[in-house]
Formats: structure tokens, sequence, C-alpha cells
């Protein structure tokens, strides 16, 4: 995991959303598009800083490209935090 990468993506207010949307399943770049009031050319951006971070992965289907949260690079970021913490499973 490249944990630089990993929060430079997490450090984007629009990143950090798009990351909640996709709690709920995977979602077209169209859709994730519509939500935002800046251009689709910075969306993509946003999917791809996303992506090299390893936190969503994309699928094309014919014309369409969805996206999805990767969340075991989340899980190791939680559990980089607690460890950060102090926090120890096996008290």
């Amino acid at each position: 995991m490249g944990i630089n990468n990993t929060l430079k993506a997490l450090a984007d207010p629009i990143r950090r959303e798009i990351l909640n949307m996709l709690k709920s399943g995977r979602m077209s770049a169209g859709d994730i598009s519509e939500k935002f009031p800046v251009t689709g050319a910075s969306v993509s951006r946003h999917l791809s800083v996303l992506k090299d971070a390893d936190l969503i992965r994309d699928t094309r289907e014919g014309k369409y490209i969805y996206y999805e949260l990767n969340a075991s690079v989340l899980e190791e970021i939680m559990l980089w935090i607690s460890d950060l913490k102090g926090e120890n499973n096996n008290d």
C-alpha cells in the first residue's frame, strides 16, 4: 500500500464524497459527475487519483465505466490508524 498516495487521495473533500457515494454500490462515471459542480474532466481526475491510490476499482461495460469501492485498502488504513492510536486487539 502506498500510504502517501492514499492520504493524498483522502485529503480532498470531493474525493472523500466520491468514496461516500460508492459505499452504496458501484456507479458510472457519468452518475458520479452529475453530483458535483465541477467539470467532467475534474471528476475524471479525482477518479484517477482514487484509482491510483487503489481506493476504487473500475470496470468497463460497453461504453460506460463503473467504479466501486476497494474496501481492502480502507481496512489497511484503519488498521494503521488503530496501531498509531495504540489500540491493540490482543488485549
